[in-house]
C-alpha cells in the first residue's frame, strides 16, 4: 500500500490532533480509559499530571493519583487448567478406568466438550492455547528442545502474537501461571535469562513452576518468577500437591488484598506426563485392577463411554495397530511388568485429580465463585507412547533412540513409581487410554493424538449442567472465548507491535445452546509430518511415523498414504473411505498444503532424536563456541542446554579444592538418573560415574583416599567414537597431576541427558547419577574453582 506523502500527512494532522485531544480530555475529566472503552491498542495511555503546581502547596491544586486500568464491569475470574499427556479414555469423567471424582463432579456441574482438539504435542498446544493462534504461527511447531531456525519452528512465541494473559493483565486482571512452562527457548531458561520470554514476560504477574517439558515429581527444580528456588525438601513431597498449594495461596493472597480485582489463573500440572510417580499407598490401591490388559480395557472403556453418552451410539471401536501386540500374546513376565506400570500411571492420575480438586473446592468458597469461568482441558495431547513397546525406566532413553526391554526392567520393577526412575508405561497402554480413537500423542493425523476432553463451567452466565457439547473446537479457540467472556476486545497492537489476528473463534454461544452453529469449520494439523486436515465434517489423514519408533529414516511426504473419514457419521475415525471419495480426498490434500504454507508449517521435517542436537539444528547455546568454562565455587541449576556440551567428545573437569580427611560431596555433575556425569568425593575417595540412560552406570574410583589439604582433582574422559555418537571412552582420575584410577565407559548418552536435570557445581540439586550417593550432595570443604575443558 502506498504510504501517505507529506501533504497528505499534513491534511491528516487535525484529525490526529482531535483524536489525541479526545483522549487527553477523557483523562482529564474522567480519569483513565478503562477496559470497557474497548481500546485495541495496548498499553493504555499513561496519565499525565492535570493539576496546578503553584509556587507552594498552599496555592497549588493537586490532581488525583493515576488510577489503574479496571476490567470491564462483571468480567469473570478465569481458572484455566491444562493436564499433560492424557488420553480421551483415561479418566472416569469420560469413561476411562482412572478414577477422577473431582473432574466427574465438575462435569456434572458444567459442560463436557467431546470434540475439542489439541496439536498432538505439549509446547505447540500451550503456545496455541495462550495466544489463540495456530502453533506454527506462534513459532512453536514442535517442542522447544527440537526447535530449528525456520519461522514456524523456532520455539519463540513472537511479539506479534501476544498472550491472552498479557491482554487481560493490561485490561485490569491479576494473572498467575503455576506449573509447567515449556514455552521458553531452552537456551534462555538459565538464571541469566533473558527473561522477556519467561512467564513474567508473557503477561503473568506471578509464576511458580518448572522450566522444562517434564520433571521428577519428587525432586523437581523449581522457580518463583525468575528466581530459582531449587528442589523442595520433604520425604512426602509431590509436585502436584505443591502446585495446588501454590495456586490456593496465590488466590488467598489476592482475595485478602484486592478481592474486587478479577483474576486469571493458569494451572498446568506436570501430570500425567512421565515420569509416572505417585505415593506407594495410592499405587497399592490399584493392585490387580488392570490385569485384564489393554485390549479388554479399551472394550470396557468404550462401553462406558456409550453408556454415559460421551460418544454416539453408532460409534465403532477402532482396531489395534498391527505393530502393537495383543495382550493375550504376552508372556507372564511382560504382563506382570506392564500391569505394574499401568497401576502406577493410574495412581499418578488419581493424585493429580485429587490435587486439582482441592483448587476447585477452594474456588467454590470464594465470594465471586459464581462469576468464575472454569476451563478444564484434560490433556495437551493424547496419551504418550514414548515408552516404546515394553515401557521404560527412563523416558529419556526414547529420546536417545534406545528402547528398553523387559529384561532391562524386570529386576527393578518394585522401584517403578519412585524418584529412582523416569518411568513410562508401554505404548499399548497409551493406545488403550486413547479409546475409542486410533494412535496416540505425536500423531496429529488421527484423533488419538489430538482429541482431548474439555469441561467448562460459568454459573453466573450459563446454567446448563451435566450436558455434552459436540461442536468441533480447537485449542486456539480458548483465548478469544476468554476475551469475549471478559468483554475485552482483541487488540490490534500490543506494546508497540502490530498483532497477527487471533485465529481462534469464541465458543460462548455453545454454552447455552447444544445446537449452536459450528464456530470452527476448518483446521489443519501437523506434527513430525503426521498430517491432518478437517473441513466441514470431513477429515483427511496421513500418518508418517508410528509414535513408538524413535528412529526416523528416509521418507517421502509426497508418496505418503492419505486416509479419509467422514466424522459426522464416524465419530471415532474408524472407517477409511478414501477409495470411495477420491475427489474429496484430493480437495482436502490441496487444502492441507495451502493451510500449511499460510500457517508457517513448512518445511516438513521428519528427523527424530537428532533434532535435540544443537550441532544438528544450529540452536543457540549460552556456552557458544567456548571450549573452556571456569566456575568459581558453587553454581547450581544451570540447564543442560546452557552448559558445556559433554556429549560425543573428549573433555576434562579440573577442581582446585581444600579438604579435610574423608571428605564427601559433589564436585561437578551434569544430568541425573536419566543420563549424565558425576565427579565427586565419597568417604575420601575420588570417584566419577556416567549414567547411560538408566540402562547402565559405569564408575571409576581412586584406590586410596585423597589426603587432606589443598588439592587439584581431575577427571579426564577420552572419547573413542570419532564422529559417531554415543560410543565408548576411557576415564582417568588424577590427584595433583598423578593418576589414581582409570576405567572404561562402555557407552555414552548420545543426544540428551534430560529435559529437566541441570548442571551443578559443588552440589546436586536433582536426582543422583548413581546410587552410590544421595542427592543433595553438598561439597565438604572449599571448592575454589572448577574448570571444564572440551577437546575438539
Amino acid at each position: 500500500m502506498k504510504k501517505p506523502g507529506i501533504f497528505s500527512t499534513f491534511l491528516m494532522l487535525p484529525a490526529m490532533a482531535a483524536g489525541c485531544l479526545a483522549i487527553d480530555n477523557a483523562l482529564a475529566a474522567d480519569g483513565p480509559i478503562g477496559a470497557e472503552d474497548g481500546q485495541v491498542t495496548l498499553p493504555y495511555a499513561e496519565q499525565k499530571f492535570r493539576g496546578d503546581v503553584g509556587t507552594t502547596y498552599l496555592n497549588a491544586a493537586p490532581a488525583e493519583f493515576p488510577a489503574a486500568v479496571s476490567a470491564p464491569k462483571g468480567a469473570p475470574n478465569v481458572l484455566l487448567i491444562l493436564l499433560d499427556d492424557v488420553g480421551f479414555g483415561q479418566f472416569s469423567a469420560t469413561g476411562g478406568g482412572v478414577p477422577s471424582p473431582a473432574m466427574d463432579k465438575l462435569a456434572e456441574e458444567g459442560l463436557t466438550f467431546t470434540r475439542f482438539h489439541t496439536t498432538a504435542l505439549c509446547s505447540p498446544t500451550r503456545a496455541a492455547l495462550l495466544t489463540g493462534r495456530n502453533h506454527n504461527v506462534a513459532g512453536t511447531g514442535v517442542i522447544t528442545e527440537l526447535a530449528t531456525g525456520y519461522d514456524g519452528y523456532t520455539g519463540i512465541i513472537p511479539k506479534d502474537t501476544a498472550s491472552v494473559a498479557e491482554i487481560l493483565r493490561q485490561n485490569g486482571y491479576a494473572t498467575a501461571w503455576i506449573g509447567k512452562n515449556h514455552n521458553t527457548p531452552i537456551y534462555e531458561t538459565s538464571a541469566a535469562g533473558p527473561f522477556d520470554r519467561w512467564p513474567n514476560g508473557l503477561g503473568f504477574d506471578y509464576f511458580y513452576g518448572f522450566m522444562a517439558g517434564d520433571t521428577n515429581q519428587v525432586r523437581p527444580y523449581l522457580f518463583e518468577n525468575q528466581t530459582p528456588i531449587g528442589t523442595p525438601d520433604g520425604d512426602d513431597y509431590y509436585l502436584s500437591t505443591d502446585l495446588a498449594d501454590q495456586t490456593i495461596n496465590w488466590l488467598k493472597t489476592l482475595e485478602a488484598i484486592q478481592p474486587g480485582k478479577p483474576w486469571f489463573a493458569y494451572l498446568a500440572p506436570a501430570a500425567t506426563h512421565a515420569p509416572h510417580q505417585a505415593p506407594k499407598e495410592l499405587i497399592d490401591t490399584f493392585k490387580g485392577k488392570f490385569d485384564m490388559g489393554w485390549d479388554a480395557y479399551r472394550e470396557q472403556t468404550f462401553q462406558r463411554q456409550k453408556d454415559m453418552g460421551i460418544i454416539p451410539e453408532n460409534t465403532e471401536l477402532t482396531s489395534r495397530p498391527g505393530s502393537l501386540p495383543a495382550w493375550d500374546s504376552l508372556n507372564d513376565d511382560q504382563k506382570k511388568l506392564y500391569t505394574r506400570m499401568m497401576e502406577v500411571f493410574a495412581a499418578y492420575g488419581q493424585q493429580v485429580d485429587q490435587e486439582v480438586g482441592r483448587v476447585l473446592d477452594y474456588v467454590a468458597t470464594l465470594p465471586d465463585a459464581e462469576n468464575t469461568m472454569i476451563i478444564y482441558i484434560a490433556g495437551d495431547n493424547g496419551a504418550s507412547a514414548e515408552g516404546g513397546f515394553d515401557g521404560t525406566l527412563n523416558e529419556n532413553a526414547f529420546f536417545n533412540a534406545y528402547l528398553m526391554t523387559t529384561d532391562d526392567m524386570l529386576s527393578r520393577m518394585d522401584e517403578i513409581g519412585t524418584e529412582l526412575h523416569f518411568n513410562h508405561f508401554p505404548a499399548g497402554w497409551a493406545w488403550a487410554v486413547d479409546a475409542p480413537f486410533q494412535w496416540t500423542k505425536q500423531v496429529a493425523s488421527h484423533l488419538g493424538g489430538v482429541r482431548n476432553p474439555m469441561i467448562v463451567k460459568w454459573p453466573a452466565r450459563f446454567s446448563r449442567q451435566g450436558e455434552t457439547r459436540t461442536q468441533f473446537l480447537h485449542v486456539i479457540d480458548i483465548a478469544p472465548t476468554i476475551l469475549e467472556a471478559a468483554s475485552i476486545p482483541e487488540p490490534r497492537s500490543v506494546n508497540g507491535t502490530a498483532q497477527t489476528p487471533i485465529q481462534g473463534k469464541s465458543f460462548l454461544s455453545t454454552l447455552d445452546d447444544a445446537g449452536a452453529e459450528e464456530v470452527r469449520t476448518s483446521q489443519y494439523f501437523e506434527m513430525f509430518v503426521n498430517r491432518g486436515i478437517y473441513k466441514d465434517g470431513w477429515w483427511a489423514a496421513s500418518l508418517a511415523f508410528e509414535p513408538w519408533d524413535p528412529v526416523r529414516g528416509a521418507f517421502d511426504p509426497f508418496k505418503a498414504k492419505w486416509e479419509l473419514y467422514n466424522l459426522d457419521e464416524d465419530f471415532s475415525q474408524a472407517r477409511d473411505i478414501a477409495a470411495d471419495n477420491p475427489d474429496k480426498l484430493e480437495e482436502l490434500k490441496a487444502l492441507w498444503w495451502a493451510e500449511a504454507s499460510a500457517n508457517k508449517a513448512l518445511p516438513l521435517d521428519w528427523r527424530g532424536a537428532e533434532r535435540f542436537s544443537a550441532e544438528e539444528t544450529g540452536k543457540p547455546n549460552l556456552a557458544g563456541d567456548r571450549t573452556s568454562f571456569t566456575y568459581a565455587g558453587v553454581l547450581a541449576g544451570l540447564p543442560e542446554s546452557s552448559a558445556p556440551d559433554l556429549k560425543n567428545k573428549s573433555f576434562s573437569v579440573t577442581a582446585r579444592v581444600n579438604i579435610e580427611d574423608n571428605a564427601n560431596g559433589m564436585i561437578f555433575t551434569q544430568g541425573g538418573n536419566t543420563g549424565g556425569w558425576a565427579f565427586y568425593l565419597k568417604d575420601g575417595k575420588l570417584k566419577a560415574a556416567h549414567n547411560y540412560i538408566d540402562v547402565a552406570v559405569y564408575s571409576v574410583e581412586s584406590d586410596d583416599a585423597v589426603p587432606a589439604g589443598e588439592r587439584e582433582l581431575k577427571m579426564d574422559f577420552t572419547y573413542e567414537g570419532g564422529k559417531e555418537m554415543g560410543k565408548s571412552g576411557t576415564l582417568t582420575l588424577s590427584v595433583d597431576g598423578s593418576p589414581v584410577g582409570t576405567g572404561q565407559i562402555a557407552q555414552t548418552t548420545p543426544f540428551k541427558y534430560s529435559l529437566s536435570e541441570n548442571q551443578d557445581v559443588g552440589t546436586d540439586t536433582g536426582t543422583a547419577v548413581t546410587t552410590d550417593y544421595q542427592a543433595p550432595f553438598d561439597f565438604q570443604g572449599e571448592l575454589e574453582e572448577v574448570v571444564v575443558d572440551l577437546k575438539k
